[in-house]
């Protein structure tokens, strides 16, 4: 019986490992990058934002910041007075937790109204999702890597499962 509760316990494990997995990375402006030069707009529109997936803001330390906006409202008027969350660190990391809309703009003095502002749309779903194209999402080979990977562990983890109930 101890035995049956660790396979499960191992298989659970798996299952978390798994999904973190099947996450996509979507480099924030493609291969442009967290940049006042990048149509934000247009990088969107070919996205697909699931729950699960990461934001990944490239950037120049000291020259922008990424900060996150309370409101729609905030994010047109570019009040950055309202903001959630701020960061700097060059290559920041924003993961997607939930389904509905965020908003994000960089906290230079100008550089939002400028255009340096992305308004991210995360939907619930199971389906992988989608970066526009390899050239502006330079991990989508990664991320394809990563689900033939995390699905040939889970077929492992129940063949071994399946052969330990019945030996």
């Amino acid at each position: 019986m101890a035995t049956m509760n660790t396979i499960f316990l191992v298989l659970i494990f798996i299952a978390f490992i798994t999904k973190e997995a099947l996450a996509t990375q979507h480099v924030v402006g493609g291969s442009q990058g967290w940049d006042e030069s990048t149509d934000f707009n247009s990088w969107t529109s070919g996205q697909t934002f699931k729950v699960g997936d990461q934001l990944v803001f490239k950037y120049t330390t000291g020259l922008h910041s990424v900060v996150e906006l309370a409101s729609e409202s905030a994010y047109k008027n570019c009040d950055l007075g309202t903001a959630l969350d701020s960061k700097s660190s060059g290559s920041d990391v924003v993961k997607l937790n939930k389904a509905g809309t965020r908003y994000f703009a960089c906290g230079t003095l100008g550089h939002c109204s400028q255009g340096m502002k992305v308004k991210i749309k995360t939907v619930t779903g199971s389906a992988p999702s989608s970066p526009a194209s390899s050239s502006s999402s330079p991990t989508a080979s990664d991320a394809s890597a990563s689900r033939s990977f995390a699905t040939f562990v889970m077929v492992v983890a129940f063949l071994a499962t399946f052969l330990l109930c019945v030996f």
